[in-house]
């Protein structure tokens, strides 16, 4: 692998977190700026610099939410030859940049990608990787204290990590995204990376999106559908009521098993974490995987012709009823206000 440094190498990075931050084109997407908050708690109290990392170019919109965040540098990776997600690729990028500059620590959301990348910096360097972290401290220069989430959130582990540098990924639904109590004047450097046949290997050449909308992970409400709705027909009228709350649509195993949804929209133990600000259950009972799904849930509304459905107990708010009548009459409200 070769590399094209920065001319003016930045005096900030030895002694860093470092946080890899994914982002669109509206900017660093919402789980990112949790982990980015984590990663502000870990290196504040210690002198350590704040650094940011992204995949390609810095939006203005990602360097605005940057400044608000305290990042006063960070990093633009490229992957000469390489377009697209590839994770392998990514992971040699970031830990040649924390490599070359002497990072102490590297951050990532606990996302599908963020834990896929992560583990292969792990993989590649031979550093452990800790997953799903809610909390973490320095111990001492070589060491830090953590905590972090355990089967799907059900049990905190307290932990020590020896070593660095550190890579860590924060629990999705773990931390809450806060601004820095003072902004700064975020500073770009480039970082080059040319790609390898090895990088190459396994990568993204294509996507077909199932429509627009916001990602699942980020959304601040979800609707959620299960067996009850009766058939991948039935999902519309949850298609519409999330398109109207500016939401996305989640569904239980059962529904994906089923073929009505993709596995993409499961929540559940072995699907998405989310954490919405409102979570509007539609027939589904609630079973154990997927309540851990929706344990960062801040509110949940819950639909259901059983009144002694498991997800009931964990409803703010209970509906028993027909979701067939009562997501339309919500559709037809919610119109009727706007």
């Amino acid at each position: 692998m070769s590399v094209v440094r920065s001319q003016t190498a930045p005096a900030v990075a030895r002694g860093s977190v470092v946080c890899f931050l994914e982002h669109d084109a509206e900017g660093v997407l919402e789980v990112s700026l949790r982990a980015l908050t984590f990663a502000r708690a870990l290196s504040a109290p210690s002198g350590r610099v704040l650094v940011g990392a992204i995949l390609g170019a810095v939006s203005p919109a990602a360097r605005d939410q940057l400044s608000a965040c305290g990042v006063s540098d960070a990093f633009e990776l490229t992957l000469a030859g390489l377009d697209g997600y590839a994770p392998a690729g990514w992971a040699r990028a970031l830990l040649d940049l924390i490599e070359t500059w002497g990072a102490d620590a590297l951050v990532a959301a606990g996302t599908d990608r963020g834990n896929e990348v992560m583990a292969h910096v792990g993989a590649i360097s031979g550093l452990p990787m800790v997953a799903n972290c809610l909390y973490a401290t320095w111990r001492d220069t070589r060491s830090i204290n953590l905590s972090r989430q355990r089967w799907a959130g059900s049990l905190i582990e307290d932990a020590v990590l020896e070593g660095v540098p550190v890579l860590l990924t924060v629990a999705p639904d773990g931390v809450v995204a806060e601004p820095s109590p003072t902004t700064v004047a975020t500073t770009l450097h480039q970082h080059r990376v040319v790609s390898t046949d090895a990088d190459r290997r396994v990568r993204v050449n294509d996507w077909t999106s199932r429509g627009g909308g916001v990602a699942l992970a980020d959304a601040r409400v979800v609707v959620g559908g299960g067996r009850g709705v009766g058939s991948e027909e039935g999902f519309a009228a949850l298609d519409e009521l999330a398109d109207l709350l500016g939401g996305a649509v989640g569904v239980s195993r059962a529904v994906t098993s089923a073929g009505w949804r993709p596995h993409a929209q499961q929540v559940g133990q072995t699907g998405t974490k989310i954490s919405p600000e409102l979570y509007l259950v539609c027939g589904i009972s609630g079973a154990t995987q997927h309540l851990a799904g929706c344990r960062g849930a801040k509110r949940v509304v819950a639909i259901n012709t059983d009144p002694d459905a498991p997800i009931l107990s964990r409803a703010d708010f209970a509906i028993v009823g027909d979701i067939a009548e009562i997501v339309p009459a919500l559709v037809a409200a919610i119109r009727e206000r706007a």
